[in-house]
């Protein structure tokens, strides 16, 4: 049976991420901040008769959280097959470039791009042991410098100077991690799950959690001929899946 870990699971896309994959037969490591609410996220899931969860306390914000949830996961398995670095905070409005503060912009970026190098480094030695790895960056064609470039672009005037920056900063580590990992049999990639109304956004929305996980299974168990390094929106590009960095 396949491992997965996800990171910020508890709730929302994460949540029926893992809904998914156990679905699908993975046994799903449920990373979530709070014991308590993750513990609420794996009796639901049980109840629904997944059973093949459970939960790591995980808070990617902490290097010391960070360690021990490796090594308490080291405890229940000696291989990972998926990482889904999932969590990520949004770092509230406005976000206007002449005001957004130092603080918002290092808050925003301790979750949506140190979290996901720190959890990356400290699982990266399980991942190794799996004969099909797959790693999946959780992003947002809203980031996308060529998209926010185009004037004819939908979203065009939504612009972000704090959340947009952190996740096109992740988007060049992931091109960065899937070429050093790309001899490896490594699947790396950066997925944007669509606008989806969670509470993460305030509810506003065109798309539901289930096609955001449809989204994030689809990349988290491509083939050995699927691809790696690249930025996918199915929303923005439902032929292709492929988003432009």
């Amino acid at each position: 049976m396949k491992k997965v870990l996800i990171t910020g699971a508890n709730k929302s896309i994460g949540f029926e991420t893992a809904r998914q994959l156990l679905q699908q037969g993975y046994y799903v490591y449920l990373g979530s901040r709070s014991i308590e609410r993750g513990n609420l996220a794996v009796q639901k899931l049980k109840d629904e008769g997944l059973i093949n969860v459970e939960l790591i306390q995980l808070d990617v914000n902490n290097s010391a959280s960070v360690d021990t949830a490796r090594i308490e996961l080291g405890k229940k398995t000696d291989v990972l097959d998926i990482l889904i670095n999932n969590a990520g905070i949004n770092g509230g409005m406005p976000q206007n470039a002449l005001n957004a503060t130092i603080e918002q912009l290092q808050n925003v970026l301790n979750t949506n791009l140190y979290g996901v190098v720190r959890v990356t480094q400290a699982f990266i030695d399980l991942l190794r042991k799996s004969e099909n790895p797959r790693i999946v960056n959780v992003s947002s064609s809203g980031c996308s410098l060529t998209l926010h470039s185009d004037p004819t672009w939908k979203y065009y005037d939504h612009k972000s100077a704090v959340y947009a920056p952190s996740k096109a900063a992740m988007n060049m580590y992931t091109i960065a991690l899937a070429y050093e990992l790309k001899n490896d049999h490594f699947k790396v990639n950066a997925v944007c799950p669509g606008f989806v109304a969670t509470d993460f956004n305030g509810h506003r929305g065109t798309g539901t959690a289930q096609e955001a996980g449809t989204r994030i299974v689809k990349y988290a168990t491509i083939d050995d001929d699927g691809p790696t390094g690249k930025f996918f929106s199915e929303e923005y590009n439902p032929e292709t899946g492929e988003c432009p960095w």
